[in-house]
């Protein structure tokens, strides 16, 4: 599997990765892995975060654009740094580097130039990553740099979406009593629940990792109901399994607060607050996260896993299409502070 300290090479036809594509890796001390097809690239990518990802266009430009594009469409992959590789002597002059940024690529390397450039090239994708791309270790999902992005991107399009701010209940307590590393287990367990969802049910969507047990998701507004009853399903059916089979048959286990006071800590739960731009249209990217955030709070005091959407400022029935808050005794929302 393809991991922070692997350089992936793909090329058309099984070519063999060029000189320059290993010298560099092995100046970084990067396992280069060759992949030989296009599904075996985007299998990879769905299930690991390499360093850098080089796609070879120089013998046939079409496929490896085509996939470059692909990746960098998809909001799960696109934070993986891409180089698409050209030799520009057939077309004209900056055709084909021209089309690799078209295509999303974060560098073009062509053999136009001095070997020393292009790896100076290759050496400027990795230290933008470093510098730009903020996954959390764990989950390696996108951090609070490209959330905000995010949020900002669906704001500019006019469309309707959902921002959902998820939090997992009692997991201080399951970390202090299982330790740390299942603790890990258990985010990863989370991030893989919302990723697979958004991605198989709501195109488009995206997830990120703020930190911790934190998760924000945004989905077309249309998905969101759908999305948010398979995610409490599948944390609900997964979760009871990373406790002990005593601790999961009894639903609960002994634990002390601060104070020393022994409670019965209940098994994990999921609380996500949603706000959407259905009655309110955001000005700035702090007011999402603000709102999203007054939401997961209000729903963490409810029992269970729910999620809880606000429809403050909606009079009367709501509209058609909108959501409906999941078995939450119709309190849709916090009463705002006077």
């Amino acid at each position: 599997m393809a991991s922070g300290n692997t350089l992936v090479y793909f090329a058309v036809g099984r070519k063999p990765p060029p000189g320059l594509i290993r010298r560099f890796g092995d100046a970084h001390g990067l396992e280069l892995i060759q992949v030989e097809s296009r599904a075996e690239v985007l299998a990879l990518l769905n299930r690991s975060f390499p360093a850098c990802l080089v796609l070879d266009a120089s013998v046939e430009p079409e496929p490896a654009l085509e996939l470059c594009s692909t990746i960098k469409g998809d909001a799960f992959t696109s934070i993986v740094p891409t180089v698409v590789l050209v030799a520009d002597r057939m077309e004209g002059p900056g055709a084909l580097p021209a089309a690799g940024l078209q295509a999303g690529a974060d560098e073009v390397v062509s053999d136009l130039v001095s070997e020393e450039e292009r790896s100076l090239r290759l050496e400027l994708v990795l230290r933008r990553a470093a510098r730009d791309v903020n996954v959390h270790p764990t989950t390696r999902l996108p951090g609070t740099g490209q959330i905000e992005r995010d949020f900002a991107a669906r704001m500019a399009t006019g469309k309707r979406f959902a921002v959902c701010y998820a939090d997992l209940d009692h997991f201080k307590e399951f970390n202090d009593r299982y330790g740390y590393n299942l603790g890990d287990s258990v985010i990863y367990l989370t991030s893989r629940i919302l990723r697979d969802v958004v991605r198989s049910m709501a195109p488009g969507g995206f997830v990120g990792h703020i930190g911790g047990d934190d998760f924000i998701f945004n989905v077309p507004l249309d998905r969101l109901e759908s999305v948010c009853d398979e995610v409490i399903q599948l944390f609900d059916e997964l979760i009871p399994y990373q406790y002990t089979v005593e601790d999961r048959r009894a639903g609960y286990f002994l634990g002390k607060d601060r104070r020393g006071t022994v409670h019965r800590i209940p098994l994990m739960t999921l609380s996500i607050g949603v706000v959407t731009n259905l009655i309110q249209k955001f000005s700035h990217t702090a007011q999402v996260s603000e709102l999203a955030a007054e939401m997961k709070t209000y729903a963490k005091t409810l029992p269970g896993s729910v999620y809880v959407v606000d429809r403050r400022g909606l009079a009367g029935t709501p509209p058609p299409g909108a959501p409906q808050n999941r078995a939450v005794d119709n309190r849709s929302a916090p009463p705002r502070p006077d």
